[in-house]
């Protein structure tokens, strides 16, 4: 029967693949370090064959010393295994300095790596993996595979090793016996490898429960404020004791497998002593064999079954690191968002032409989210994005920050494709706010020049001016050095997304991105950041989404989005006088009935008391705080 109409050997004949497509990713862990592998292996062989001197020994001390009496060779013999001891000592400490240490290093730098490579995949990747998982594959899939090129791989190369010295030994000494031994083990030898095949796919599910249990921990401990609003602590109590009950049952399933392996290979050992006794007390009964030569073999035979008991311990180990290999290299085949093979040309200079040619996206297959989208954005101007939750105005931010790439149609930033775009290049002309506001675990500072590490401290203080985070973080007993905690936790919700704002005029972007960008400011602060964002917009394409009338009425041109669709587009005063949704829309959010905000034909009086009250002390040091952004003098 063919393989192809065989589902357990097709399934055999892929594990089989993968086990051999493992081999070029160990061969490339171990190559850097080839040399110290060597080293390891002499030591090892030196280690080994010293160990061997003990039971050698066994033979002459009783033969000779004790039933001959040769006396002169008892001090000789007694310096011998002294001098093999030592020698073994100095070699299994220098093992563990030199290859442990050395594994230990190869972890650290295998983090290093998957993460790098995590931190340059694209968006959809992290829409589809839980933070916790990441960690976890960052943090502990790498941890077992220091058995590769530490001590344990060594010691069980070392263990076959003096088992085929053994194996020589024993022949030379009784064939007969070594016979009825050594088949004992490959029957043993054949179960084993029975077990492991049982017990490898136990293993493979550990990793992938414990990053389940870790990645919903995670959520649970970031969202502890969600949790304690609602009183769910015990609802998180019972899901997360499920996950660990269920990693504690995958634990339970490889500790029997293991115990067993162990009880067998405790039962092999009795039973291979009890006929090497009966054998051998046969043979020396009938004088085919002396005393010492039957305590010499039943040590050598020590050491021929010894690998049978490291099999059951470091064979588990090799499984383990051979599995967080496996996940290791599923992350690192994945595909980086420089990688792909059209992304070639690099931006210098962004202009800001914005384009969308007949675009279509979908998160999941045959689920579209928007539908054949079509729009142009010139250089310098405002284009403001309103609709209800869920139309798809965050996605069209995402397409334009080119964090995901349309399933049909063209993105275009000055007439060149962004599926053709390196990234480097065009992310570092763009500042993006988004609505969910997140600030690291640092200080204020940090934070803010998070665009911009370089930034001079006259431009960290010009960005915190206009984006009025001097108002507060002067304030401070520590001013912008203070600490704000994880996620920005020790700031209030405007606070944070004043930074968050800083940030991205600190970057001096060429297009810039305002998801909800004031949606945590009370009306007076955000009155006062417009007036900063006013000026911040100039020469730059701005994108917008908000329901606020102070962004919406300046904008150059407004798209109404709606159900995957643009409905409608024009200005404010023009999608007002319409009457269609946009005017719905403006009505419900905005209250104009209770003259909340301003009436279409207003916004000229407006603009003639912005500019008065520009040429006042704020709008002066808002003015001056551009320029220095700008590299401009007063």
């Amino acid at each position: 029967m063919s393989t192809d109409s065989n589902p357990k050997a097709v399934s055999k004949e892929k594990k089989r693949e993968n086990a051999w497509k493992d081999l070029p990713h160990v061969w490339a862990l171990m190559k850097p370090r080839r040399g110290l592998l060597a080293l390891g292996f002499v030591l090892m062989a030196i280690n080994r064959v010293s160990g061997l001197v003990l039971p050698a020994s066994t033979k002459y001390f009783v033969d000779n010393v004790i039933l001959r009496r040769q006396i002169h060779l008892l001090t000789p013999l007694a310096l011998a295994v002294l001098a093999a001891t030592i020698m073994q000592g100095l070699t299994s400490f220098s093992l563990t300095q030199v290859l442990s240490k050395s594994a230990q290093k190869m972890i650290t730098e295998l983090r290093k790596q998957v993460q790098a490579h995590i931190g340059r995949l694209p968006v959809s990747f992290y829409d589809a993996n839980k933070t916790g998982a990441l960690v976890s594959r960052i943090m502990s899939d790498v941890e077992g595979v220091r058995n590769l090129i530490g001590t344990g791989l060594v010691e069980f190369v070392g263990g076959l090793m003096t088992a085929a010295i053994a194996l020589v030994y024993l022949i030379h000494t009784s064939v007969e016996m070594t016979a009825v031994a050594f088949g004992i083990l490959v029957l043993f030898g054949v179960g084993i490898s029975q077990a492991f095949k049982t017990i490898r796919p136990i293993f493979r599910a550990r990793p992938k429960l414990t990053a389940e249990v870790t990645g919903r921990l995670t959520e649970s401990l970031s969202g502890v404020r969600v949790v304690k609003g609602y009183h769910a602590e015990e609802r998180e109590e019972k899901v997360f004791s499920s996950g660990v009950q269920r990693l504690l049952d995958n634990v339970l399933k490889t500790l029997t497998a293991t115990s067993l392996m162990s009880l067998s290979g405790a039962m092999l050992l009795g039973i291979v002593s009890v006929l090497m006794m009966e054998l051998g007390g046969h043979k020396m009964l009938a004088g085919t064999m002396t005393p010492g030569q039957w305590f010499a073999y039943s040590a050598f035979l020590g050491f021929l079954i010894a690998p049978v008991f490291q099999i059951v311990a470091i064979g588990t180990q090799i499984t383990e690191a051979i599995t967080g290999l496996e996940r290791t290299r599923e992350i690192l085949n994945e595909k980086i968002e420089d990688d792909a093979p059209g992304r070639k040309i690099t931006m210098h200079r962004v202009n800001g032409l914005v384009e969308a040619r007949h675009v279509s996206f979908a998160y999941e297959e045959r689920k579209e989210v928007l539908h054949d989208i079509s729009f142009t954005s010139e250089s310098g101007t405002v284009t403001a994005l309103v609709g209800p939750s869920g139309a798809g105005k965050s996605t069209i931010i995402g397409l334009i920050a080119a964090f995901y790439v349309p399933s049909s149609g063209k993105m275009l930033v000055d007439g060149v494709d962004l599926s053709t775009v390196k990234l480097s290049s065009y992310r570092t002309q763009l500042g993006v706010v988004l609505q969910e506001t997140f600030l690291f675990d640092g200080t204020i500072r940090e934070n803010v020049t998070f665009s911009k590490p370089n930034a001079t401290e006259e431009e960290i203080l010009a960005a915190c001016r206009i984006a009025r985070v001097d108002e507060f973080a002067e304030a401070f007993e520590q001013k912008y050095d203070t600490v704000v905690g994880e996620r920005g936790v020790k700031l209030s919700g405007g606070q944070k997304q004043r930074v968050s704002i800083a940030r991205a005029i600190l970057a001096d972007p060429r297009i810039l991105i305002l998801d909800e960008a004031t949606s945590s400011l009370d009306s007076e602060s955000e009155a006062l950041i417009q007036e900063g964002l006013k000026y911040l917009m100039r020469g730059r394409t701005t994108f917008v989404i908000a329901h606020r009338l102070s962004t919406i009425r300046r904008a150059d041109q407004i798209l109404v989005v709606e159900a995957g669709h643009i409905i409608e587009r024009g200005t404010h005063e023009s999608l007002y006088a319409l009457g269609g949704r946009y005017y719905d829309l403006y009505t419900k959010q905005h209250a104009v009935e209770t003259n909340l905000f301003l009436a279409p034909g207003e916004s000229t009086a407006l603009d003639e008391v912005t500019s008065e009250a520009s040429a006042g002390g704020n709008g002066r040091d808002t003015a001056d705080a551009i320029r220095i952004l700008r590299g401009q003098s007063g």
